[in-house]
């Protein structure tokens, strides 16, 4: 929340403090603006306690930050810890780190470092039989 408050702001603020209220006054409105915090935080607490309550044992690990439509549509998507739709491993597989690096490029077409723009051998025309695990699908450069 106050994640983009400088050093120097803060500074500012204290300074702006003292010289508005005085080192008399500073020290009462600290301890009162404390307390209206404690109030605050421990009625939103009860409040939070009563729905958890209200809504019964089926909602027992019911979180408020499930709330939020980012949380909501990642547990959603996600499950609790599982990955159904194998989001992790294409996380894991796009490495951005090893394109940033001085690294030679990976070999194209049997050159490293360099693209070649001839023709592949042509691929074998499909007969409509499925793939074997592993087996990589035909590709047709001129298609694309």
């Amino acid at each position: 929340m106050f994640s983009d408050v400088g050093g120097l702001e803060i500074l500012t603020l204290i300074v702006m403090a003292i010289i508005i209220f005085g080192p008399d006054k500073l020290p009462k409105l600290i301890q009162d603006t404390m307390g209206f915090i404690r109030k605050i935080r421990s009625f939103a607490d009860t409040a939070k306690e009563d729905i958890r309550s209200e809504l019964g044992p089926e909602f027992k690990d019911f979180e408020f930050d499930d709330l939020n439509p980012k949380t909501f549509v990642r547990k959603q998507l996600m499950g609790d810890q599982q990955d159904p739709l194998g989001l992790k491993d294409m996380k894991e597989s796009l490495d951005i780190r090893s394109v940033l690096d001085d690294k030679p490029a990976a070999p194209v077409n049997g050159r490293a470092g360099s693209v070649s723009f001839e023709k592949a051998a042509a691929a074998p025309a499909s007969t409509g039989a499925p793939l074997q695990p592993g087996e990589r699908p035909p590709f047709d450069p001129d298609a694309t």
